[in-house]
């Protein structure tokens, strides 16, 4: 097996990192940079491993063993065999791992922080998050608002060098569709605490008092979902909002959607905010990680502060009554979409991050 381009990753749900690492490798010459996939994680949600065999993609699953310093034996046997040029670690918590295995074999080791890097730390442990802070030294960030988290710390523990690249999206599967007459409002995400969904219930709860005509549409799985629809049974709004559980048919969703809403408190660069614009849908979201820089407020969508769920109620409500602004909206969305978020400028930067850091493209 041949390998120039390694990369390591925690696990290959069906999640927004994992899209990113599958647009990578799919929009680079794999013939010539012979890409390889290993998993740390154990996860029995391998849905993007199986896309990345489609195109012909090696993916070694290191997480059949028991423990860290069994993955990492395995790990460096694994790349001492296979001498790869640059290590990059896609996932913040595979960091070290990725510099460490990289010394010995005389690779360029990339980390990679996908969200919001206080919270990255954190949730990665006092010990493991200061490591995979700081060592890679360099490390791509997908969302400006990181960077800035980072730069501005006081910890000795984070990366000496910073590259953006934010994420990029499929414009061909995710293209421009025409606004039904009476689309649904749609939200997409996990049932998490960090994506906050429980705003979302509370100003529909909130407009469907004032005697809105409301339908919304929730795609996503996650641990919160018995106390999310408790919530929604007690604000009376089981009716007008509709868990559909996790889908793999989003740009369907998006194509029968009136307009997106995202109510996150935390996030990198939300994939879902430029699907949702990709296909020529207005956004609502508040104003977490990068949301200001993908939504342009009052053209592409509107931007609420994160506590302010009367704004966010108002601004659904203005979009529910006036199809001609989600209309206008969607199409600059597109425009925008078209101009920044494709995938050869996702590897054009990620490949530039490597050269950066003293890769030879040869």
């Amino acid at each position: 097996m041949e390998c120039r381009l390694f990369y390591l990753v925690g696990q290959l749900g069906l999640g927004g990192l994992e899209r990113q690492l599958f647009y990578l490798i799919g929009s680079m010459d794999r013939r010539r940079y012979k890409p390889v996939v290993a998993v740390w994680s154990n996860s029995p949600d391998d849905h993007y491993a199986r896309e990345l065999q489609w195109l012909n993609v090696p993916v070694i699953r290191l997480g059949e063993k028991l423990t860290r310093l069994a993955k990492l034996r395995a790990l460096c046997n694994l790349v001492t065999e296979l001498r790869p040029e640059v290590i990059h670690s896609y996932t913040f918590y595979t960091n070290i791992a990725a510099w460490w295995v990289a010394r010995g074999a005389r690779a360029i080791p990339i980390g990679s922080v996908r969200n919001d890097f206080v919270l990255d730390r954190r949730a990665a442990g006092k010990v493991l998050g200061r490591l995979c802070g700081r060592w890679p030294s360099g490390q791509i960030f997908n969302s400006f608002n990181a960077e800035q988290e980072a730069t501005h710390s006081t910890t000795i523990f984070k990366p000496c060098r910073i590259y953006v690249v934010t994420n990029g999206i499929d414009l061909d599967r995710f293209s421009a569709r025409p606004l039904p007459e009476q689309g649904y409002i749609l939200a997409v995400g996990s049932l998490n605490k960090r994506k906050r969904w429980d705003r979302l219930l509370r100003a529909i709860g909130y407009l469907a008092k004032k005697g809105v005509k409301l339908n919304v549409c929730h795609a996503g799985a996650g641990p919160l979902r018995e106390e999310l629809e408790a919530i929604a049974r007690n604000l009376e709004i089981e009716r007008q909002f509709r868990f559909l559980g996790e889908r793999n048919d989003i740009p369907d969703l998006l194509a029968n959607a009136a307009f997106l809403v995202h109510t996150a408190d935390n996030e990198g660069c939300p994939n879902v905010i430029m699907e949702a614009m990709a296909c020529g849908r207005a956004v609502v979201a508040t104003d977490a990680g990068d949301v200001r820089y993908l939504i342009e407020d009052g053209k592409t969508g509107f931007v609420v502060p994160k506590e302010d769920e009367l704004a966010l109620a108002d601004r659904i409500a203005t979009l529910l009554v006036d199809w001609e602004l989600c209309r206008r909206m969607g199409g600059a969305g597109r425009t925008r979409s078209e101009q920044g978020f494709g995938l050869d400028r996702l590897r054009s930067q990620t490949f530039a991050a490597y050269r950066a850091e003293g890769w030879k493209d040869s």
